[in-house]
């Protein structure tokens, strides 16, 4: 932490004070004191920030001459006589925002509108009130699509075509798996019944996109045996704050089957520790309440009594180095998943993210006995399809009903 004893003796410090930052350089320090950052992260962002003004002053320039540009400038000099790292302008921009916010410096110039934001915001609201689903979810493959037809507005949409359309749909189809294809091919059609519906397009052109035919031999769920998922969890070094805040998640993965988004979004709100269970904020913003296993329960009080550290964050699980906030989305679960399946040696895996735990949960309960109806109550499935794909690794209770090949026992 940055202490007082550092501020008082440090050199740097006293260098800000005399700069041009002078008397407002104790919000920055109070900002990066709040949010836990370490006396090493603190001493460099501040040498960073004394640097940055005596170059300011060298140059002529004022605190109200500060912009975005000098930022790039400065950088590329500072490069020339010292290594760079890569959270300097990270670093610089935090400063400018803490003096914006005490309108210290002049607030920062908005960017012009990408009118294509106007029309896909129309649309999301349309969506999240008619279907709940979230604005990311919504636009992932439409940016792309309405960037290459040159769609800017609604009255651009209507000069759309069924050529245009399916032409665009066959070139991108093999962008990915056909997972990807199918969803690309979902999402399209989805949204041109909206401009149909809305009126911005004269006749419907979900016809146009190809449909993207599901093959009986699409790959298997992966997953690992139940002797390699403990191998992973026994990997979690429990001494560390670290290894135990992913020691957590991976309990959370391994016993329940949640899913990575539904870990990063778990909040401190979200357990009810006297009836043993908590809420799961899941796909599509539906809700379940679930119950908490004692071991599970066990390894997330550890994390809370031994290895998160403070913040007004109310998330569950926090950044192992300052600012201490929450996970921005699935990609930090899925990371700490990663990291753990490659330090304990685990192969043969088709992916090695959080999924891999919920495909091994899921087939070692139906190995045990467990129904599909169960397992998909546990996994949360809206469609039992979609639990019965487990089914084809079972390879136990399958071979016996296979029969026997007329052509002898080669």
């Amino acid at each position: 932490m940055i202490t007082d004893d550092y501020l008082n003796t440090s050199r740097v410090v006293r260098g800000l004070k005399q700069g041009p930052f002078g008397e407002h350089i104790h919000l920055y320090i109070e900002w990066l004191q709040r949010r836990g950052y370490s006396r090493e992260i603190g001493h460099r962002y501040l040498s960073l920030a004394r640097d940055f003004g005596v170059w300011l002053a060298a140059t002529g320039s004022g605190l109200t001459d500060i912009k975005e540009a000098l930022v790039t400038r400065y950088l590329a000099e500072r490069a020339r006589h010292r290594p760079r790292y890569q959270g300097d302008a990270l670093a610089l921009s935090r400063l400018f925002s803490v003096l914006r916010e005490a309108n210290v410096i002049a607030p920062r110039p908005a960017s012009p509108r990408d009118p294509r934001e106007d029309l896909l915001q129309a649309y999301s609201l349309y969506m999240e009130r008619a279907r709940g689903l979230a604005p990311v979810s919504i636009v992932w493959f439409l940016r792309p699509f309405l960037q290459e037809l040159r769609i800017a507005t609604n009255a651009d949409a209507a000069s759309l075509s069924a050529r245009d359309v399916s032409r665009y749909a066959e070139r991108h189809a093999g962008d990915g798996g056909a997972t990807t294809a199918r969803i690309m091919c979902s999402r399209l059609r989805v949204f041109l019944r909206y401009l149909h519906c809305e009126g911005f397009i004269a006749d419907d052109l979900t016809g146009a996109i190809p449909s993207i035919r599901r093959t009986g031999n699409e790959r298997l769920p992966s997953f690992m045996p139940v002797e390699e998922v403990e191998r992973v969890l026994s990997g979690c070094d429990r001494s560390t704050a670290t290894g135990r805040r992913d020691y957590a998640i991976l309990m959370l993965l391994a016993r329940l089957g949640l899913r990575a988004c539904e870990v990063a979004r778990l909040s401190l709100d979200d357990f009810d520790w006297r009836a043993g269970e908590f809420t799961v904020r899941g796909k599509g913003r539906k809700t379940a309440t679930m119950p908490l296993p004692p071991d599970v329960g066990a390894a997330i009080t550890s994390y809370l009594q031994q290895g998160r550290p403070q913040s007004n964050s109310r998330r569950l699980f926090l950044l192992a180095v300052a600012p201490y906030t929450g996970f921005k989305g699935a990609g930090g679960v899925q990371t700490v998943a990663r990291s753990a399946i490659r330090r304990a040696g685990v192969t043969g895996l088709a992916r090695r993210g959080s999924h891999a735990f919920r495909h091994s949960l899921a087939t070692g309960l139906l190995r045990s006995g467990a129904t599909l109806t169960e397992i998909s109550q546990l996994l949360r499935h809206e469609q039992h399809d979609t639990t019965r794909i487990y089914a084809k690794v079972d390879l136990d209770s399958l071979r016996p009903l296979g029969l026997p090949w007329l052509g002898g026992g080669q």
